[in-house]
């Protein structure tokens, strides 16, 4: 049968005009529930419907919906961290790379400047009276004892927490705590580093749809069944959210194809500009992965300013599952200043045994929260952020493509199978919809 022919069978079809509207129906019904999938995988951050306690659907915590990405943001995490992260280097590695050298000056400076504040503070909190009391030239010599021992005492702590970074820090779990209490930014994150791949999925989504919907037209030509309207929408939203979701991530390896080549595509009119024929390849890979020297930076920058960073690295050791441990390292360095027989003369003769050693944990305490505080400091975060930036971004450009997909295939692999359903139930109603408003009136 030629085209006339096969056109003619059609127009001729008593259903004509219904059949017509199944590509650009198909098209834009795929392209909404898409769309409606791919928000549905990030939002709502939290959340939102009716609780109801042991609800056994999808994990959520009743009758509503809460995005796939933070309602797992643990979970998925995880899975990075194991799967890419632990694979760019120690955390020892990239503390030593912050240069904590300088950081103990720019800490010694901070704290150097409230220093005697602080010191009022601890005695006034533990021993009002005797601070109160004691003459302000015995104070001065506490003072200028403190001073002269506090760049000492910094370098020495700071070196021995670096040492010690990896028996106080657990990387993952910092990174998975760091998620899960902020899961926007685990949103955030991966919206960053697939913003392109989520707006092809949800483009070409359209494309396939109407090659479906014309696929779907000459089949109902072929089989006149009104049921082929809804079950053949809902095939095509199962495969449209498979496909699409498949060609991001696949071929993972990069497959080189040769072929002809007669234009080549510009940014301004007419966008095809012919050229002589010659032989080109195309890499056949999928379209996250061809990304990975871009993604690189994105994600590196995502990495050192709300990730790895030194804020998250300290109030992990400070209040972590390695707190303890911290505070007897923090205490073999600041109880020196203690041990100074200016301090040790004028304190414990003041307080007596037992109070000077329950001062010295009051000292701890309020030293950590001083310390604290320039290490939440945004230019000292930032400049050692870009300290460790080039570091990120050449390993996870050096990853191999199998580990660079992990960056972003775990938010789509965790609840993939819920989207291509999703896709297919859509498609069904959809489907129904169809039929009801542009087949019945045919019908009758």
């Amino acid at each position: 049968m030629d085209v006339t022919s096969l056109w003619q069978t059609i127009a001729e079809h008593p259903e004509f005009f219904a059949m017509l509207t199944i590509p650009p129906v198909t098209a834009f019904v795929t392209w909404i529930h898409v769309l409606m999938a791919l928000k549905m995988l990030f939002y709502p951050i939290k959340f939102r419907g009716i609780r109801i306690a042991n609800f056994p659907f999808f994990g959520l915590p009743g009758l509503g919906w809460q995005g796939i990405v933070p309602r797992k943001a643990g979970k998925i995490s995880g899975v990075i961290v194991d799967q890419t992260l632990s694979k760019l280097g120690s955390l020892d590695e990239f503390f030593q790379a912050m240069e904590p050298d300088q950081m103990a000056i720019f800490i010694t400076e901070a704290v150097d400047k409230n220093l005697e504040s602080l010191i009022d503070e601890i005695m006034l909190d533990h021993s009002p009276a005797l601070w109160g009391n004691l003459p302000y030239a015995l104070k001065r010599r506490v003072y200028t004892q403190a001073h002269q021992e506090l760049p000492s005492i910094m370098q020495s702590l700071v070196t021995d927490l670096t040492y010690h970074v990896e028996d106080l820090v657990d990387m993952r779990k910092m990174i998975v705590n760091k998620m899960e209490s902020d899961r926007r930014l685990m949103v955030n994150m991966f919206l960053k580093v697939g913003q392109k791949e989520i707006n092809f999925i949800w483009h070409i989504s359209a494309l396939i749809g109407l090659i479906f919907g014309i696929i779907q037209m000459f089949i109902f030509l072929v089989v006149p069944q009104h049921w082929t309207v809804p079950f053949f929408a809902a095939i095509w939203g199962f495969l449209t959210n498979w496909i699409a979701i498949w060609m991001v991530f696949n071929p993972v390896e990069p497959h080189f194809i040769r072929y002809v080549k007669f234009f080549a595509l510009q940014s301004r009119f007419p966008f095809i500009k012919p050229q002589l024929p010659h032989i080109a390849r195309y890499r056949f890979q999928g379209g996250f992965m061809k990304r990975q020297e871009e993604v690189s930076e994105v994600f590196a920058e995502i990495v050192v300013k709300d990730l790895v960073t030194l804020e998250n690295i300290m109030n992990e050791m400070m209040y972590g599952d390695h707190a303890i441990e911290t505070r007897e390292l923090m205490k073999s360095h600041l109880y020196k200043v203690l041990e100074s027989p200016v301090i040790n003369t004028t304190l414990r003769l003041g307080l007596g045994r037992r109070e000077f050693g329950q001062l010295k944990n009051t000292i701890i305490d309020k030293s950590i929260v001083a310390t604290m505080v320039p290490l939440r400091d945004p230019e000292l975060n930032e400049s050692r952020a870009s300290k460790i930036f080039g570091l990120f971004r050449d390993r996870i450009r050096a990853l191999s493509p199998d580990e660079f997909q992990n960056l972003l295939r775990p938010a789509f692999r965790e609840d993939e199978m819920t989207l291509i359903v999703l896709g297919g139930l859509t498609g069904f109603l959809a489907g129904w919809l169809h039929l009801v408003l542009v087949f019945s009136p045919a019908m009758q």
